[in-house]
Formats: C-alpha cells, sequence, structure tokens
C-alpha cells in the first residue's frame, strides 16, 4: 500500500485519483490548446490585423472564447495599437499562463507609453527574465533603457535583438540612431553595409538622430517596419560630419 501511494505521489500510475496527474507547463498556467475551427479564426485575425483591419480582427476575435490565453494577447496587442484601455486588464490576465513573458511585455509597452519609465524598466526585464531570447522584449528594453540615459546597456540590447533576429529591422534601426546619435559614423556605415538596410530606413534614423539632439534621449526612435521595397543603400553620404554640422550631415 505504502509502495501504491509512493507511485500515485510520483505520477507514476495514472489511474491514481482516477485523474492522470499533470506535470510541466500544463499544470502551471498552461494554454489550452484551440480547436482547428479556432486556429483558422485566429488566423484570420491575424491577417486582418496585419492588412490594417485591426477593429474587423478585434471582431473576429471576440467570437472565440477568453479562456484562451492566446485570445487575450491578440485582443490586448490590437487594443494597445488602438489607444484603448481595455489592453492593460487583458495583459495582466496573461501573468501566471504559459504567456506571462508576453503579458510582462505588454505592460512594460504601456507604461514606456505613459513615461512610467521606472514600471516600464521593471516590467520589461521580468519578461526578458521568462523569455531571454525574445528580439523584440530586447529591442524595447533597449528603448527604455535609452531614454533613460544608460547608452551602453541600451546599445546591448539592440545588438543582442539585431543578432537573435536580423529579419526584424526594428533593432537596425534604433541601433543605427543611436550610431548616429554618438557621432559613430564609421560604425553606423558598417552597419547599413553589412545589412544592407534600406534608403529610407537610413533616412529615418539620421533624422530621429538629429531630433534626439534637439530634444534630448525622449525623442521617439523606430516603432513600426519600414517598407521592405525600398531601394538598398550602398554607401552612407559621408562617414564623417562636417564640422559644426547635424547628425550624418
Amino acid at each position: 500500500m505504502r509502495r501504491m501511494l509512493m507511485l500515485c505521489a510520483l505520477g507514476l500510475l495514472g489511474g491514481c485519483a482516477n485523474a492522470p496527474v499533470q506535470v510541466g507547463w500544463l499544470a502551471q498556467g498552461g494554454c489550452g490548446q484551440p480547436t482547428a475551427e479556432q486556429e483558422l479564426a485566429l488566423n484570420l485575425a491575424k491577417d486582418m490585423a496585419a492588412d490594417g483591419r485591426a477593429h474587423a480582427a478585434l471582431a473576429h476575435l471576440q467570437a472565440l472564447p477568453s479562456s484562451l490565453p492566446e485570445v487575450r494577447l491578440r485582443q490586448a496587442r490590437i487594443y494597445r495599437s488602438l489607444g484603448r484601455s481595455e489592453a492593460a486588464p487583458l495583459y495582466r490576465s496573461l501573468l501566471g499562463t504559459c504567456l506571462e513573458a508576453e503579458g510582462h511585455h505588454g505592460l512594460g509597452q504601456l507604461a514606456a507609453a505613459d513615461g512610467n519609465q521606472r514600471e516600464a524598466l521593471e516590467q520589461l526585464r521580468e519578461a526578458l527574465r521568462l523569455s531571454p531570447t525574445d528580439a523584440k522584449v530586447r529591442n524595447d528594453l533597449g528603448l527604455v533603457l535609452l531614454r533613460e540615459g544608460r547608452l551602453d546597456d541600451a546599445r546591448f540590447e539592440f545588438l543582442t535583438a539585431l543578432e537573435l533576429d536580423q529579419g526584424n529591422a526594428l533593432p537596425a534601426q534604433n541601433l543605427l540612431s543611436l550610431l548616429f546619435y554618438q557621432e559613430q559614423y564609421q560604425q553606423a556605415a558598417d552597419l547599413v553595409s553589412r545589412l544592407h538596410l534600406p534608403a529610407d530606413l537610413v533616412r529615418q534614423a539620421e533624422e530621429r538622430a538629429r531630433e534626439m539632439k534637439r530634444q534630448g534621449l525622449t525623442a521617439p526612435l523606430a516603432a513600426r517596419q519600414p517598407k521592405e521595397d525600398a531601394p538598398l543603400l550602398a554607401e552612407l553620404r559621408k562617414t564623417e560630419p562636417e564640422t559644426g554640422g547635424e547628425v550624418g550631415r
């Protein structure tokens, strides 16, 4: 009898207590698996949001069960993009689930948008602890660190994000803006050449660096993807600034 009780406690007997013992992530706030029909609806909503039809995407998500954390995450992201207050409680509802990192990430983004630097740092650091290979979290943490004036730390996060996801232009643009701001023109030229960065992305980075010079480090950096079909830039116009000139000129 003692042996059977020990086996039940270890989860080695599937018939104990008339139910299998859950282990791993399922026992700690795991996400329920959507049905094939629900998965189709999720993908449809994702495509609509990508096409700029955020309200239509939200309507389709509202037809799905809110018990699915993935549904709440998609809703939270759309509400955040629309500037709606519903985003925060939805992100908080993800804490303790398998999407906890995404919940902290979203709360950090909301705090940063509200100018609450301390809260943004706390939330993004927790997201990073839970998901250290998430390039988007790294990029957003870099932005908050930059606004704190911690340029070396910000650069580290942008570089890490870029190496984790070289197909994502946001960390490349933010890193380029920082290099222009620091007047590291040769490094900026090397980055452009190595990654074949589009001309419009480089121009935007130059303009943001100038804004950072004029307005301080709180000037906004990259928030959206540049056009992927923009022409490639062979090299920067100049790798060294003129005396007394603006950044990148």
